[in-house]
Formats: structure tokens, sequence, C-alpha cells
């Protein structure tokens, strides 16, 4: 009798340890459709089916954002760090031992849908790391040193980069461990596996999936969910 291969397990790190600077307050506290923006992103996580657990990287205080602490998957909390690799590192740190992939998602990114986090984890299943991302569609121009027009950009093969950004767990632990050892600081984990000379595969998104980062962001948030 042949025996049937386990289903590849992944696991999900939400990234809340910013201070929310540019908003004036915490951004992730906000209320969005009737909840918190951080609540709101879980939501999404807990929904789509790929996901088997949830590490939210957060200060204690922002735990309090999401309520009775009883969800339909296990979700625990741990401490971020100065930078954002620090915070995922943590949150890697904090995985369960089964968990084959590990999707890294911005908690400010409120509008993700289970089906395009399903979809990335698919993708990294296939190619081993993949991230969600939007091709540029807008006119690009390169400007001079004192803001005028200089030259136009083609936008050929451009994206704007976004999460879920899905990876084997052990292949993004080199990948951390690399940056460190080149004392890099990266703002994305496809950056850090760009340390490593991998290639990640790029998943087209095709609905509205920005990071919140001004009021107008939220109310624009808002008004799309309404």
């Amino acid at each position: 009798m042949t025996a049937i291969a386990p289903v590849p397990t992944c696991s999900a790190i939400l990234v809340a340890a910013g201070s929310s600077q540019r908003m004036g307050f915490d951004k992730l506290a906000a209320p969005l459709a009737g909840v918190a923006v951080l609540r709101a992103t879980l939501d999404a996580f807990l929904a789509a089916e790929s996901i088997a657990e949830v590490v939210i990287v957060c200060p204690e205080e922002r735990w309090s954002l999401l309520g009775e602490p009883v969800f339909s998957k296990p979700v625990q909390r741990v401490d971020g760090g100065k930078e954002r690799q620090d915070s995922v590192a943590a949150g890697l740190a904090a995985l369960s031992s089964t968990s084959h992939f590990v999707a890294v998602h911005d908690a400010a990114r409120p509008l993700i849908r289970p089906a395009d986090i399903n979809r990335c984890v698919a993708m990294a299943m296939q190619y081993r790391a993949a991230a969600l991302a939007r091709r540029v569609t807008e006119t690009l121009k390169r400007a001079d040193d004192d803001d005028f027009s200089a030259a136009t950009v083609s936008r050929d093969q451009l994206w704007f980069m976004e999460t879920p950004q899905v990876f084997e767990v052990p292949l993004l632990r080199e990948a951390y461990r690399a940056v460190a050892a080149q004392g890099l600081t990266v703002t994305d984990e496809v950056s850090a596996l760009e340390a490593l000379g991998v290639p990640v595969k790029l998943v087209e998104s095709h609905y509205p999936n920005y990071k919140i980062t001004t009021p107008a962001d939220l109310a624009l948030a808002s008004a799309l969910l309404s």
C-alpha cells in the first residue's frame, strides 16, 4: 500500500510591531468595518484554508485589540524588535515545528483576501518562494536634483511589492542569516531572498491590498469595505 505524503502546513506571521508615527495614532487600533485594523487582518488569515496557525508580532497592548482571545486556529503573540527583520526573526522562532512554509504579512494591510493568501501559499509550495505584488501601470518619471522631470522610466517588468510573502521556513531562516552576516537592513522578505540569489515567484494582486500609513488610507479602506 502506497503511503500518502502529508500535506505541507503553512503558518503566518503578522508584523505589527511598528510605532505608527506617520499616522499620529495607532493605525492598527483604528476602527475598520466595526473592528480594529489588526483584527480585520487577522480574520483574513483565520479564514484562509492554507493557514494553520498565526503568530502576531506586536507589543502586549496591541494584543488587547483582538478582543476575546478565542480563535478558530492557534494564535500567539511575540514581542518585536528594532527593525522589521528583527520582528520577523522573532516570529520565525515562535513557529510550530510542523510548519513547512510561512506567510509574512504587514498587519497594516487589512484588505487582503483569503483567496489571495491561498494563491500565494500554493505558488510557494510550487516554487519555494512567492509574494503578492501589483504590476506598475502608472507612467514613471525620473527627476533632476531640482525636482523637474528629466526622463521617462520604462514600467516594463516593474512591480509594486505587497504581502503576504510566502517561503519555505528553512529558506527564509537561511536568508535572514545571510542578511545578518552581511550587515544588511531589508524592508521585506523578498529582499532577504535576493541576498541569497534565490528568485521569488510574483503572484499578481487583482484587488486593493495597500498598506495603511495615513488617515487618508484608512478613509479609503473604510469606503471600499462599505
